[in-house]
């Protein structure tokens, strides 16, 4: 595993608070977000003219996401792990009556990708819904299919969200604000503190953090 030595950590002000959400899965409400500004920058500033970025979304398919970064000239690759790891055929029933999850298999049919295909990555806050079992391999299989100077954006959940908290899916409105809308009742499986992030991205080259109001940290890393 690599080393930490060369990781620089920042935190930033940024996002806003979602006003209160209906109950209606149709319904969206905006937020600002300082983490995909940053994101949106890196990938325009590292564009090259003659060639288009290739940036994989872990979220559920979004005609709005894939609007505006194809309208950036870029390819996208979409990819729903968290709705793909609710695949009974992945729980094995073993001897002694419990069941435990085929990460073998997962591995098989999920990410498989050749190495350094992708520029960027939008992870959104899918580690804090995965069986734990998944959370290290996800990012070592990203970190694998990243380029060098790749980026990444994660949302992680504060102690204060609260286990109950709602999953949304998050659709890009523009370079620095997202709608979101409720997704499947997935249940928030843990909190991150932030030396739990930095050691999850701990062969990755740096690191920044965007505080927000609204229970979520942005991160932003850089392969």
């Amino acid at each position: 595993m690599g080393s930490v030595s060369n990781t620089f950590f920042r935190f930033f002000g940024g996002a806003s608070a979602p006003s209160e959400i209906s109950a209606s899965s149709s319904q969206r409400v905006s937020r600002r977000s300082s983490g995909l500004n940053e994101f949106t920058r890196a990938v325009c500033e590292s564009n090259n003219q003659d060639e288009s970025l290739c940036i994989l979304d872990l979220g559920p398919t979004s005609p709005a996401n894939i609007a505006h970064l194809t309208g950036l000239g870029h390819k996208v690759y979409n990819e729903d792990v968290l709705q793909a790891s609710t695949d009974p055929a992945l729980s094995v029933n073993m001897e002694d009556g419990t069941s435990v999850f085929d990460l073998k298999r997962f591995a098989a049919e999920n990410l498989v990708y050749e190495a350094a295909l992708f520029d960027a990555v939008l992870c959104w806050d899918v580690p804090d819904y995965l069986p734990e079992t998944l959370v290290k391999p996800l990012v070592e299989r990203i970190h694998r299919a990243l380029k060098p100077g790749g980026v990444l954006l994660a949302f992680f959940h504060t102690r204060d969200a609260g286990p109950d908290a709602a999953y949304y899916r998050y659709h890009i409105a523009s370079k620095d604000t997202l709608e979101l809308q409720r997704g499947p009742q997935f249940r928030l499986q843990r909190v991150f503190q932030n030396r739990h992030i930095e050691n999850l991205f701990r062969d990755y080259s740096s690191i920044k953090f965007f505080l927000s109001r609204d229970h979520i940290r942005e991160v932003l890393v850089v392969r």
